[in-house]
């Protein structure tokens, strides 16, 4: 396949963060885009009003004719995350089409390009937004395909003319195996998707492959602690290769120094909080100096960074209202920004809404989950999001709320979370999971504006 060649781009799956963000850069190379997602989304809605196509029937003769064609100007990307048994997805097969997954698209576009390539169960989505922006924000450009929405430019996916990509490297379905970057970054390695790999031993396995494909003059950078091989370690705590040391909070900020080999910054301003996302920076930072961006372009940078739309997203911020949105959806991510939120308001009561995300996972770390969410005050538990699962006996919200060592807990269904926070108006609230949560932030923040 030749990229440069393509014509018509259709994408099953298209309302995906990864798979919108390809749908974008092809529409951006002036290619004729359209897709199939089972249900519309804002970023659907998004993509139709930037005039990309979407149907949310699984009927092939909705499919525009220019699509059905198998050829050499023709791409049809799917998701892993779709049913075998699509029928769209099935009737391009029968076609002669070949058909190719997202993470085999991304690789096929940076395979020409200077890569920097951001993997780890989590922190990728915020590092890779991060590094992002320290090349865009100080002149020295990138293009780049992100885990999420950018809230300094409002996209998931951005544009240059120069020859650098930044790109999200997932380790679900073993994806970023199709990445041979010139730097590469390994954020965590916490136990997850064990329904793909089975244990942490092969998770691992397959980031030390990823490792391995990095450009034999290339630059590996990973989080000290991890068991990998590496050009340069980080942290945030303690010294090593690069380090953060003296983090703080001052008006209601974080501030911290950069320590490395060849010196260090003071003071440095992160426009996002939480001692994780200074570990995440000093990540970023390292791959800036590589690169050869100056100090006061860094610091510029990391002040004026906005963050990731649903990863620590004030929603509502108010002398008497604090109301805070998060994608966190494994134990380590819960308690991280459990932990943030907790130093911003140590005097406030937590009120937390959290929305389990697939049955597995809610099964493989139960205790975990319980753990992180006994650290608030109020908690109100809605159901698994299923996701691509069926139901595992035994496995439901109940049994996790069984063992959460709160006093004030309860089961709650959305209308039930609405009508909760529409009585007891909580001064600091959050709401966490990945699944269809967020359908509740818009609502939530209607309740606790109204006067």
């Amino acid at each position: 396949m030749n990229i440069d060649n393509i014509k018509q781009v259709y994408l099953i799956g298209i309302g995906g963060i990864g798979m919108s963000a390809l749908a974008r850069y092809f529409r951006h190379l002036g290619c004729l885009v359209a897709g199939y997602d089972k249900t519309e989304t804002t970023l659907t809605m998004q993509l139709v009003a930037e005039g990309i196509p979407v149907i949310y029937s699984d009927d092939f003769s909705q499919v525009d004719d220019a699509f059905k064609i198998a050829g050499e100007t023709t791409l049809i990307i799917y998701t892993p995350a779709v049913p075998s048994g699509l029928g769209i997805l099935n009737q391009f097969n029968a076609l002669g089409h070949t058909l190719f997954k997202r993470s085999q698209v991304l690789g096929l576009i940076s395979q020409r390009r200077f890569t920097i390539a951001v993997a780890g169960t989590h922190g990728k989505t915020t590092t890779s937004t991060l590094v992002a922006h320290l090349l865009k924000d100080s002149g020295y450009d990138c293009s780049a395909f992100l885990g999420g929405i950018s809230t300094n430019y409002n996209s998931n996916v951005l544009f240059s003319d120069n020859n650098v990509v930044v790109v999200e490297a997932d380790e679900y379905d073993r994806s970023f195996l199709t990445l041979h970057p010139d730097i590469a970054v390994v954020t965590s390695a916490d136990a997850d998707h064990l329904d793909i790999y089975g244990d942490k031993g092969h998770l691992e396995e397959s980031f030390s492959l990823f490792l391995h494909q990095v450009q034999a003059d290339g630059t590996t950078i990973v989080k000290i602690g991890l068991p990998f091989e590496a050009t340069i370690r980080y942290a945030a705590d303690r010294p090593t290769d690069a380090y953060a040391e003296n983090i703080h909070i001052a008006n209601g900020t974080f501030y911290f120094d950069y320590v490395w080999h060849g010196g260090r910054m003071d003071n440095l301003h992160l426009g996002v909080p939480g001692q994780h996302n200074i570990e995440n920076a000093v990540a970023a930072i390292t791959i800036a100096h590589q690169l050869g961006i100056g100090t006061g372009d860094i610091r510029s940078a990391l002040s004026s960074f906005a963050g990731v739309k649903r990863r620590f997203e004030y929603i509502v911020n108010t002398d008497g209202t604090v109301y805070i949105d998060d994608y966190a959806h494994h134990p380590e991510e819960l308690r991280a920004f459990l932990t943030a939120v907790k130093q911003l308001y140590p005097s406030s009561t937590l009120t937390a809404v959290f929305q389990p995300h697939l049955y597995t996972r809610t099964r493989d770390f139960a205790d975990g989950f319980a753990e992180a969410l006994s650290m608030v005050d109020t908690l109100l538990l809605m159901d698994i999001y299923p996701a691509r699962e069926l139901p595992i006996a035994g496995v439901d919200s109940q049994m996790l709320l069984d063992k959460v060592a709160l006093k004030d807990k309860r089961l709650a269904t959305a209308d039930e979370v609405k009508e909760y926070v529409r009585i007891n108006r909580p001064g600091l609230l959050v709401t966490m999971g990945a699944g269809d949560i967020d359908l509740l932030v818009k609502p939530l923040k209607t309740i606790l504006t109204h006067v």
